[in-house]
């Protein structure tokens, strides 16, 4: 065979390999082209920022206009904080810090000024923050004069070689610290108090001595809500997260939700996401529900969106709990997934949107 002839046979042969990706008109167009929009990855965010402020049954017609309006703008004061740190390059770590203080100084919300009594009449607070570069995290446990205990938890995580610290002896710390520490009557207000009145008069009527029947009262179980939370991703790609409460109405024995325990009420890792939980605090640490978002994106592949959804809409509801959690990954979307009537929430990216919300997203 001349070289003129291996020449022909080669050429007719590619032309035949070419003839194959020439699709046939025949065949089904859907199953040919791709939505080249659909494979490319949204474009990452350079920050974002989103808050909680407690998820429950928060129904619009039990809201009054001047009510929702000062939740609103006092979740429109805190995130802004956040957003206006990061915007400068600030980190999210403070970012978050810095909005949860807000939070903390309200008597809107459950946690700090207006944390809920327990059953002996004191305020029991609790806190957590994670750095998701290094992983490092900070807790407090059952303080009753720290102003801010989210102030004391960045404090542990950034001083200490602890993770958590509990009771007096975080408190002790705190003054060492040179915290602001506040008189135990400074957490006092009147509709947090009268709360706890009514639950127990709830109590005494009961004839389940156990309080079992009691503590499912509506009232009483939706008392553990109102916790405050942020995450947050910074110019330089860094996760946050954090979460301050004053527990649950009623509370005994020194009770710890799971607010402070992390990746139960607060997660942050940059390899996923960050999160923050607000609900009903002993399923949430059943459900480890803030580390099992962040694994089902690490080890299965989910979005943030789906496992937030399998975690919240799925497992929580399995075990027999209920609450919210938001949550950012490592691009800037953002998740505010619940399943309650309603959670107070606001988000931020970027361009500078915001979002607020309270109740489902049909009743906004």
């Amino acid at each position: 065979m001349n070289s003129n002839t291996v020449l022909f046979a080669l050429l007719f042969s590619l032309c035949l390999s070419c003839g194959e990706l020439v699709p046939n008109p025949d065949d089904n167009v859907e199953n040919i082209t791709r939505d080249i929009s659909e494979e490319k990855e949204k474009p990452k965010a350079e920050f974002a920022i989103i808050i909680h402020g407690g998820a429950g049954t928060i129904l619009k017609k039990n809201m009054t206009s001047e009510k929702e309006a000062a939740y609103k703008a006092k979740l429109e004061e805190a995130i802004r904080v956040g957003y206006e740190i990061l915007k400068n390059g600030g980190s999210s770590l403070d970012a978050v810090q810095k909005t949860i203080n807000i939070m903390e100084d309200s008597p809107l919300f459950n946690a700090g000024k207006g944390a809920v009594f327990t059953n002996a009449e004191t305020n029991e607070l609790d806190a957590s923050i994670m750095d998701g570069k290094t992983l490092n995290a900070g807790a407090s446990a059952g303080t009753t004069t720290v102003r801010n205990p989210i102030n004391l938890a960045r404090i542990i995580m950034d001083n200490s070689p602890h993770v958590m610290m509990a009771g007096a002896g975080a408190e002790t710390y705190a003054k060492e610290q040179g915290l602001t520490i506040v008189d135990p009557s400074y957490f006092y207000t009147e509709n947090r108090f009268n709360s706890l009145k009514r639950i127990i008069e709830k109590e005494k009527t009961e004839q389940d001595q156990n309080n079992k029947q009691a503590f499912y009262d509506p009232e009483i179980k939706d008392s553990k809500f109102g916790t405050v939370g942020c995450a947050a991703l910074d110019k330089n790609g860094n996760l946050a997260a954090g979460t301050s409460t004053g527990g649950m109405t009623n509370k005994r024995y020194g009770r710890v939700g799971d607010a402070p325990i992390i990746g139960a009420g607060t997660y942050a890792n940059n390899n996923s996401c960050a999160v923050s939980s607000t609900g009903w605090g002993e399923y949430f640490i059943r459900a480890m529900v803030a580390h099992d978002i962040s694994a089902l994106m690490q080890y299965k592949g989910l979005s943030l969106k789906e496992a937030a959804q399998e975690v919240i809409q799925k497992k929580v509801p399995e075990l027999g709990g209920d609450g919210g959690i938001v949550a950012v990954d490592k691009n800037g979307n953002m998740v505010a997934e619940f399943n309650t009537s309603g959670m107070y929430r606001a988000t931020m990216n970027d361009k500078g949107e915001l979002e607020i919300g309270i109740y489902k997203e049909n009743e906004d």
